[in-house]
């Protein structure tokens, strides 16, 4: 084929508009890209995607919340500010007025001291009027901080104690330290409480827990008990299959019955041992559960119901075991249902009671196993976030009832400086200088052809 001018003056015309075509293409697409913003989380967990719960909560916070970031070029596990930036685009995007400060404490180290920055890269976050200090950038450490803000005055939980009670600061399998952990993390102070030694429970406790005593109780803090109820206060009761020890006339007070038994699931059968582990899938609509979905696991569970009475506005919670039975005798390795004497399910475990006492809303509720938030099953399906709901709703802090934020599945990942301009020089620098250099030589081998 001859090669004319003509032909050569064609081929210049083409690649002269391919490379005009290319140049617009390239434009349009950066143009595009600043004006529309998609992103795709594919990673485990979905850790970079706001949660639904976690949506919601920022909704509710009606005023205005102030970030202060103190980081020098590069904050907490080396993070540069862009990366603590990043961090809280997504909240900014949800709530118009979170904003967020950055400032250098090496340049303003009075204004450091004064806030109380100790790392580099720590924040201080400002709501109504109080503030809360964050080092740890994660979707629930970040919440939980929202949520410590959000409560309007202190709220603390007493725990019944003096009589082998499960406590909120033990660390033995069937205590529930871990439990009174994440309340520390939500913003609650807990407190024990024992009545041998106090005059009464303190008017300023939010509520009082009674988490399955081993001994009984003695008259005189019985009546105590029964005068804080009468006064309108609050209380979680959580009742193992036990002897009530000395809390009868409590239960008659909230109008309880109480069946002895326990609970078999022949649907959750362990390895070995008797089947005492029921599973709730379904919870009846009210304000503790709000859009709670999550299976929860309840190990030695007893039966709950209530008398009704003009006294109280009683609701029904929790429904175990529509194919298991209450066992009324001794629970061994394999059990089976006896018409003569075991009560079929489903089995009620959860009873919330309400009523007012003078202008005070008082609240109860009363759940039969006391396991469900051990530190051995707090990590089964939703038992903690029905554990924190109960403990907001009895509180009073309707609106921070939500699914918790889940904690990340993946792993933390830092590119060392080395990693880094490796990428930068293969990906930016020696990869288009060869692809420019090939595109050359078959640019010159065609010319020469």
């Amino acid at each position: 084929m001859r090669i004319t001018a003509k032909f050569r003056l064609q081929l210049l015309a083409q690649n002269g508009i391919f490379v005009v075509l290319l140049i617009a293409l390239a434009a349009l697409t950066a143009f595009l890209a600043h004006e529309y913003r998609t992103e795709l989380d594919i990673t485990q967990n979905r850790r970079h995607t706001l949660s639904q719960p976690t949506r919601e909560m920022l909704l509710k916070l009606t005023g205005p919340v102030k970030i202060t970031v103190f980081a020098t070029g590069r904050g907490m596990r080396g993070a540069p500010r862009q990366q603590i930036q990043d961090f809280l685009a997504p909240y900014q995007r949800l709530k118009s007025d979170l904003s967020v400060t950055f400032v250098d404490p090496r340049e303003e180290p009075k204004l450091a001291q004064a806030a109380g920055i100790r790392l580099d890269g720590e924040s201080v976050l400002e709501y109504s009027k109080k503030n809360e200090h964050l080092t740890d950038y994660s979707e629930q450490t970040f919440v939980n901080a929202l949520m410590r803000l959000a409560r309007a005055g202190e709220r603390l939980v007493m725990a019944l104690d003096g009589h082998g009670e499960r406590r909120l600061n033990g660390i033995a399998n069937h205590e529930l330290g871990e439990f009174g952990k994440q309340l520390s993390a939500k913003g609650f102070r807990t407190n024990t409480l024992n009545l041998a030694v106090a005059q009464e429970v303190p008017a300023n406790a939010s509520l009082l827990l009674i988490a399955n005593p081993q001994v009984d109780l003695q008259a005189a803090e019985v009546q105590k008990l029964k005068l804080y109820l009468q006064k309108g206060g609050n209380l979680l009761w959580l009742i193992d299959p036990e002897p009530l020890r000395g809390l009868q006339p409590v239960a008659e007070i909230l109008g309880l019955m109480l069946s002895p038994g326990t609970i078999v699931d022949p649907a959750l059968r362990p390895r070995s041992g008797p089947p005492v582990f029921a599973s709730a899938t379904h919870y009846t609509p009210h304000a503790i559960f709000g859009e709670f979905r999550l299976n929860t696991v309840f190990p030695h569970a007893r039966q709950i119901e209530v008398n009704e009475s003009k006294d109280w506005q009683a609701t029904k919670l929790i429904e175990v075991a529509p194919r298991g039975w209450i066992e009324m005798g001794k629970l061994a390795d394999t059990v089976s249902f006896d018409k003569a004497r075991d009560i079929p399910g489903p089995v009620n475990i959860a009873i919330a009671l309400e009523r007012h006492v003078g202008e005070r809303a008082q609240r109860v509720v009363v759940i039969g196993s006391g396991s469900f938030l051990a530190n051995t099953y707090l990590g089964n399906g939703g038992n903690l976030d029905l554990g924190i709901n109960v403990i907001n709703w009895l509180a009073g802090d309707d609106a921070l009832i939500a699914i918790q934020p889940r904690s990340s599945l993946d792993s933390y990942f830092d590119l060392g400086r080395g990693a880094q301009y490796l990428l930068l020089f293969t990906f930016l620098i020696f990869l288009p200088l060869v692809f420019a250099a090939a595109g050359t030589a078959i640019w010159w081998r065609r010319r020469k052809a």
